[in-house]
């Protein structure tokens, strides 16, 4: 699916050793995105593991699908945001409290790039350089991914 704002490199996972994807709905533009049918309590786990929270705690979704966000708190990923409807349910997803020009931005690693551009492109959605163009072009990426060298990245390796 495609939601309205932009997508941004910032922070540094120590997971993926570079820049973590952020959303941002405020900016202009257009973000491609997967999204996956998922019942609140799953939404609520795999936020609370994002957010370095113990699982199993419910979140109080009503201020995320009432007024569009909720702050939960000013880490990255501490955000929740509903970013419309698809038949009728929310789309809900979370982020950092932070716009994309109110942090410096960081390069993501190869690793994530590859994986962040194999999911976008395994919706079947988009094709490889219309993923590998958009990914380049977000604010952390662009100037130090090509789209070239992103769609090189989603090219199977030879055994």
């Amino acid at each position: 699916m495609e939601l309205t704002g932009a997508m941004y490199f910032a922070t540094e996972s120590p997971v993926w050793g570079g820049g973590r994807a952020f959303y941002d709905p405020d900016a202009s533009g257009r973000v491609l995105a997967r999204a996956h049918l998922i019942t609140v309590e799953q939404f609520a786990d795999i936020a609370a593991q994002e957010m370095y929270r113990q699982p199993g705690v419910d979140l109080d979704l009503v201020d995320a699908l009432t007024q569009g966000r909720d702050v939960l708190g000013g880490g990255r990923y501490e955000t929740l945001v509903c970013a419309g409807q698809v038949d009728g349910l929310p789309v809900l997803t979370f982020t950092a409290p932070w716009g994309m020009n109110d942090i410096q931005w960081v390069p993501p690693s190869p690793a994530y790039v590859r994986f962040l551009a194999s999911g976008l492109l395994s919706t079947g959605a988009w094709d490889e350089d219309a993923v590998a163009t958009y990914v380049a072009a977000c604010p952390g990426a662009s100037g130090h991914w090509s789209s070239k060298d992103i769609a090189a990245l989603l090219k199977p390796k030879a055994l």
